[in-house]
């Protein structure tokens, strides 16, 4: 039983840390969202969009960038 136990021990420390959990993409979305809405600039919308046209916020910073035009 012992030489068990060490054995489950050594395989436990060979391993190493657990990686943490990943992020809720839907989440981290709606942040970058938040971020360039607050920043408020013309450069900050395009960019969100660039990286997430196909996701329903890229609607609302769309609305943004018109009135932004306006």
């Amino acid at each position: 039983m012992v030489k068990k136990a060490e054995a489950d021990n050594s395989f436990k420390a060979e391993r190493g840390p657990a990686m943490p959990m990943a992020r809720d993409p839907e989440i981290a979305v709606a942040e970058e969202y938040e971020a360039a809405r607050r920043k408020g600039t013309r450069e900050a919308l395009e960019l969100f969009i660039a990286r997430h046209g196909d996701n329903s916020l890229a609607q609302n910073a769309r609305a943004q960038l018109k009135r932004l035009s306006k």
